[in-house]
């Protein structure tokens, strides 16, 4: 796959944004005929329920889709994912989409809101999505969690710190966390047990100037 290039966020007259805004990433037609319906359904669930910020519905490619994307693009070889708190699915349920048709894929979607799992599973029934949607607190699964995951994500859910907290157990198993975080978000785990076990790498968005992909791995021992 080519490298994505950063991707325009607003069309030049305003207009809402469309499937060219992802052009950077190099998806095959039924991807974005999937992220079509996607953006439908965002449009007719947003009416009931508060999905996302309303002020973003023009911009659902590059605020949402292509946001989720650049998440994918950090951890390209990845197959078997987890999205904590995906809300309306992302970057999750995107990753989701971008890897319908790789054999072997699944994405673990944890929501405890109950309308937001019948939406996810709106979308991945649509989409073909291969999901596996929890609808319990992070808390709960991932004390027993088993199965194997090789990338965690999450996005506007915690600070970094609580974050890796989260996902510490994922971690230590080898997962890579990728985490966006905002212009003002810390880039350091503050924590110093936390910056003993992990090592923090920082990606520039390719969506939003300022803002970041902080990369998370288990510390290797000597």
């Amino acid at each position: 796959m080519k490298k994505p290039v950063a991707v325009q966020t607003s069309s030049k007259d305003g207009a809402a944004e469309g499937p060219e805004a992802l052009r950077s990433f190099d998806l095959l037609p039924d991807t974005i005929a999937r992220l079509e319906i996607y953006a439908a359904l965002l449009r007719k669930w947003q009416r009931t329920i508060n999905l996302v910020a309303p002020s973003t519905l023009d911009h659902i490619w590059t605020r949402h889709f292509a946001d989720s994307l650049q998440v994918f693009e950090a951890v390209p070889g990845a197959k078997l994912w987890m999205d904590l708190g995906s809300g309306a699915g992302f970057p999750g349920l995107v990753i989701a989409i971008r890897l319908a048709d790789v054999p072997g894929a699944k994405i673990h979607l944890v929501e405890s809101d109950q309308r937001k799992c019948a939406f996810l599973r709106d979308v991945s029934r649509e989409t073909g999505a291969p999901v596996e949607i929890h609808r319990e607190r992070i808390e709960a699964l991932l004390s027993d969690f088993a199965e194997p995951i090789e990338a965690v994500t999450a996005r506007a859910l915690a600070p970094l710190p609580q974050l890796v907290l989260y996902a510490e157990k994922l971690l230590e198993k080898g997962a890579i966390g990728v985490f966006p975080q905002g212009e003002k978000a810390s880039g350091e785990l503050t924590d110093s047990r936390l910056n003993d076990r992990f090592e923090l790498n920082e990606r520039p968005s390719l969506v939003s100037p300022g803002s970041w992909l902080a990369i998370v791995r288990v510390k290797t021992r000597p």
